[in-house]
């Protein structure tokens, strides 16, 4: 009886003991306060990153942007290309001021030979004088003051301001003043006959300054 009873607790107290051993063991390999101590899987096996495509260049070789093949020399030597693209301006300041007096006695020409009113006519003919006078100072000390040319744009330029003035005070004056003794200088056949006297010199000097070189 002895027996059968030390046999029953040896059956009843085994399982226990296999449980407690199980669980020591299951403790000691999971301890949560260390954080996941297992072996992850090699990911970069799998998820080896694709080289990117590298395009070929469409031109297999770029010219030489310096290459003699490419650009020629300047010909120096020869004469055409010397007179002409590498031709210095010769025209003297001077020259190219009288160049500039052509247009403006041309218009004053214009405007008599159509017959512009008073207003236009005196407008052309200051700006002829306050470029006359901008004239006179530039080489009144120089060599050019001697000049035919230089003499001829300033009394031209002063003659067309006497015959400016005179059609501006006509116009002013011609409902008060009677076409007899001191008025008669105002009257429409004296402007008329000064303004063709006017128009004659201005093309005389226009065909001298297109000559002058």
């Amino acid at each position: 009886m002895k027996k059968l009873y030390i046999i029953a607790l040896i059956i009843f107290l085994a399982p226990s003991s296999c449980y407690g051993a199980f669980f020591k063991k299951q403790t000691d390999e999971i301890d949560t306060s260390k954080g996941y101590v297992g072996t992850l899987p090699d990911l970069t096996k799998e998820n080896t990153p694709s080289e990117s495509a590298v395009s070929p260049p469409i031109f297999d070789k770029t010219k030489d942007f310096n290459s003699a093949n490419e650009i020629k020399p300047i010909p120096r030597d020869d004469p055409a290309f010397v007179n002409i693209i590498l031709k210095q301006d010769k025209v003297s300041p001077y020259v190219a001021d009288l160049q500039e007096f052509i247009d403006m006695f041309e218009q004053i020409y214009e405007s008599i030979d159509s017959q512009e009113n008073v207003q236009r006519f005196a407008a052309r003919v200051y700006f002829l004088n306050k470029n006359a006078e901008y004239f006179r100072d530039k080489y009144a000390n120089k060599p050019e003051s001697s000049f035919v040319s230089y003499e001829k744009i300033l009394e031209l330029s002063a003659h067309a301001k006497s015959v400016s003035e005179l059609r501006t005070e006509a116009e002013k004056y011609k409902p008060y003043l009677a076409y007899s003794g001191s008025g008669a200088i105002y009257n429409s056949n004296n402007i008329d006959q000064q303004l063709d006297f006017l128009k004659a010199e201005v093309e005389e000097i226009i065909n001298m300054l297109k000559e002058t070189k």
